[in-house]
């Protein structure tokens, strides 16, 4: 869109900004020989769009409400569904022909449907592997509504029972969405959300022997991240990671009534994990994320390397029956003003109750 004075164009891409610095080169000769405006300046429209999608009211509410309701009684019937020896596609079969059935044209992102080892890979996309007797399953998958996605994991026993280490790598999760979930409220930040959970992790983590130093050292040195790599929640709506700043003037943004999110704390602690070796360096990670804008990634890849290879290192033993589970749990919230709206919340979270819903029948066939 075209201004008498401004080109409004959402920058960022390259290709596309070389072609509009040469379209107003352009227009700017045309101007000087036959007269017409020319834009005096450049503004990225993703701004002023991410503020507008970061608010979500009357019909937008209502229909990204809808896609979280829709999504959430996908995963219970995909609890009921799953069995040991099934296939991950036939999983993801089932949810998505169920979001079909009830009025979602197109699924909010590619399905995730990660059975045993396979949940400790993030974006598992394949859904190729048959599912095993003691197997978790994390289901990663949502459906979309009027454009709008919901975006829900849940992790479930195949065969309908917790084994004891699946249960406790499980508790750890589950608590730290918890509060991630009491937390919202207006005037909290997402900042404010994921630092609670990741210390309630840490505090798992170092309760189950996965890391070997105190829970303030292993926050200070980030070991956490070898089992927790990923940010508690994400802004949601028009796209299943939406549009809109974390941070205003700097700091973390205050949530406000309108606003859509995830919560979704996960472990994960991959069969090659028997061993770790960590990194005894203290560090910020907003530091290094400014010295990585000042510096251009390449240098301040290169800084950080040089800081981690001058540091001590230590080794440690994984637990060997925790080697191989992955978990995440995450729903979708809405802030009210009053405190939130867990759209996603039928679907159950609870041990036992997510064992009660996988001895549930199922609505759909199985062959």
């Amino acid at each position: 869109m075209v201004g008498r004075e401004v080109l409004w164009y959402a920058a960022g891409n390259d290709k596309f900004d070389e072609r509009i610095t040469s379209v107003i080169s352009q227009a700017r000769s045309h101007r000087e020989r036959f007269g017409g405006v020319v834009p005096s300046s450049v503004s990225d429209v993703s701004v002023p769009l991410g503020e507008m999608m970061l608010f979500k009211r009357g019909d937008e509410a209502e229909s990204l409400r809808q896609a979280c309701h829709l999504t959430a009684d996908g995963h219970i019937e995909a609890m009921r569904f799953t069995q040991p020896g099934m296939w991950e596609y036939q999983v993801q079969a089932a949810l998505e022909y169920y979001w079909r059935l009830g009025g979602s044209r197109r699924n909010g992102y590619g399905s995730i449907v990660a059975s045993g080892a396979n949940a400790c890979i993030l974006h598992y996309e394949e859904n190729a592997d048959q599912i095993g007797e003691d197997d978790l399953v994390l289901i990663d998958a949502a459906a979309e509504v009027d454009g709008y996605s919901s975006d829900v994991t849940r992790t479930l026993p195949a065969n309908g029972s917790f084994t004891g280490p699946q249960r406790t790598v499980y508790e750890v999760v589950l608590a730290a969405e918890r509060k991630g979930v009491e937390m919202s409220a207006p005037g909290s930040t997402m900042r404010d959300i994921h630092d609670e959970a990741t210390r309630i992790l840490t505090e798992g983590m170092v309760d189950l022997g996965l890391l070997p130093l105190s829970v303030e050292e292993s926050l200070a040195m980030h070991h956490y991240n070898e089992f927790y790599m990923h940010s508690t929640g994400h802004w949601l709506g028009l796209d299943v990671h939406d549009r809109g700043s974390y941070r205003v003037d700097g700091q973390p943004r205050p949530l406000e009534p309108g606003m859509s999110y995830t919560v979704e704390p996960g472990l994960y602690v991959a069969p090659d994990k028997a061993e770790i070796e960590l990194t005894l360096l203290e560090y910020d990670l907003d530091e290094w994320s400014q010295r990585r804008i000042r510096l251009g990634s390449t240098a301040a890849a290169a800084r950080e390397a040089e800081e981690k290879e001058n540091a001590e290192t230590i080794t440690h033993q994984i637990p060997k029956e925790f080697l191989g589970i992955g978990v995440r749990i995450e729903d979708d919230i809405y802030i009210t003003a009053g405190g939130h709206e867990n759209m996603t919340s039928s679907v159950p979270t609870e041990i036992d109750d997510v064992e009660a819903m996988c001895a549930e029948e199922s609505l759909l066939p199985r062959k």
